[in-house]
């Protein structure tokens, strides 16, 4: 059991802040800011996170900043993830964390390089929401409950904690309800995954076949998804990642199609029945020039 959460004194970043969230809302525990004693090191009730010289989870020990140079992008986050069986889920479902990992690991330039973007551009993400608790965590010495930093970052740690293990059971409901379809357009054959109705239905079934997707690797297979319409009887029909070959306007005057965007990637219809969904999808299909 964690009686106590030790991090670096001085300025705090992404990963240090995040990782003692988790494991606030995990023990409880009150946080101190300063080096660590040789004892404390030892101690496995004693977390020590992103300081200590020691990655060693079987003693609470969370740091990176002695892995070599070429180890991959690894932060203090990522450990403590690694060490609640959590990481890999939180990879898939939490975009932010891989380029964390590159910021903390490799600094701003690369991790803007390794994105593609300007320099400017990570700096140009931040806002008061990050540099606020940053700073004023960085403030603190001893953080407790019923400090107002300790307490939001047991909410940020909580809901984290939360939304992954929500995310893990509708990846897992998604995936045994989920079928794939190769449906026939023209003289091609294209995949479409189709979510029939559930019970108990899911709040939001089209972002959740798209992180089915994503966490499977699929993005390059896929073209369409089928999914229940909320606001109806129905289903959804969207192209995925904006497939360039599918445009749904061109089944706006289908009967039982009550809604097409002008856009062309997403349908709402009133069939229900595999036979016209993929019907309907291969009607979307635009043929080569």
């Amino acid at each position: 059991m964690i009686t106590t959460i030790l991090t670096h004194p001085g300025g705090a970043h992404k990963d240090d802040l995040l990782a003692a969230c988790i494991l606030i809302a995990t023990h409880g525990a009150p946080v101190v800011r300063r080096d660590p004693t040789p004892e404390e090191v030892a101690d496995p009730s004693v977390a020590i996170v992103d300081v200590g010289g020691s990655h060693d989870p079987a003693l609470s020990n969370f740091d990176h900043h002695h892995f070599p140079r070429e180890h991959p992008p690894t932060c203090a986050l990522s450990l403590v993830l690694k060490d609640l069986g959590l990481y890999d889920d939180a990879l898939k479902f939490c975009d932010w964390l891989e380029p964390a990992e590159w910021f903390d690991s490799r600094g701003p330039k690369r991790t803007a390089e390794w994105l593609g973007v300007p320099r400017k551009a990570i700096s140009q993400l931040n806002s008061p929401v990050d540099s606020t608790l940053l700073r004023r965590f960085a403030q603190k010495s001893e953080l407790a409950a019923g400090d107002t930093v300790y307490e939001f970052m047991r909410i940020v740690g909580d809901d984290l904690l939360t939304y992954l293990k929500e995310a893990r059971e509708r990846l897992d409901f998604v995936g045994s309800h989920i079928q794939r379809w190769s449906v026939p357009c023209g003289d091609e054959n294209i995949d479409t995954l189709f979510l029939p109705r559930t019970t108990p239905e899911l709040d939001e079934p089209s972002n959740s076949v798209a992180s089915y997707i994503r966490a499977q690797g699929l993005d390059a297979d896929i073209a369409a998804i089928v999914y229940p319409d909320r606001r109806g009887g129905g289903y959804g029909i969207a192209r995925h990642e904006d497939h360039p070959r599918l445009d749904f306007v061109r089944v706006q005057d289908e009967p039982d199609v009550h809604f097409a965007h002008k856009s062309g990637f997403v349908c709402k219809t009133s069939a229900s029945t595999p036979e016209r969904l993929k019907e309907l999808v291969s009607k979307g299909w635009v043929p080569k020039a």
